[in-house]
């Protein structure tokens, strides 16, 4: 089992930064490819954005050139720099961990963007 831990969530102004954090213990693996996705409310989980331990990323469309994300030498911590926040970034954010297709995930950090 693999515990996932997130924090850094909140209410920022549009145009803002926020940084979230995700830290996992347990059977962690230096396979797993760690990431955050996110769900607004009345929509469906997506894609922000993995690394790999390699550090190749995947990161969406929407949050490209604003959204960052980085990792530990670990492969325990995950990083998400979120840079000039739009009101449509406002969503819940969960923290990922998939090794080799069993994924666990994080209970979620709210990010609200007022604007």
């Amino acid at each position: 089992q693999v515990q996932l831990v997130e924090s850094g969530g909140g209410l920022v102004q549009a145009g803002g930064s926020l940084r979230l954090t995700c830290v996992a213990s347990g059977s962690t693996s230096m396979a797993a490819v760690i990431g955050w996705y996110r769900q607004a409310p009345g929509k469906q989980r997506e894609l922000v954005a993995t690394i790999s331990r390699d550090g190749r990323t995947n990161v969406a469309d929407s949050v490209k050139g604003r959204f960052t994300i980085s990792g530990d030498n670990s492969n325990t911590g995950v990083y998400l720099q979120m840079n000039t926040v739009r009101a449509e970034d406002t969503a819940v954010y969960y923290c990922n961990y998939n090794v080799l297709g069993r994924q666990y995930w994080g209970q979620g950090t709210l990010v609200t963007v007022s604007s």
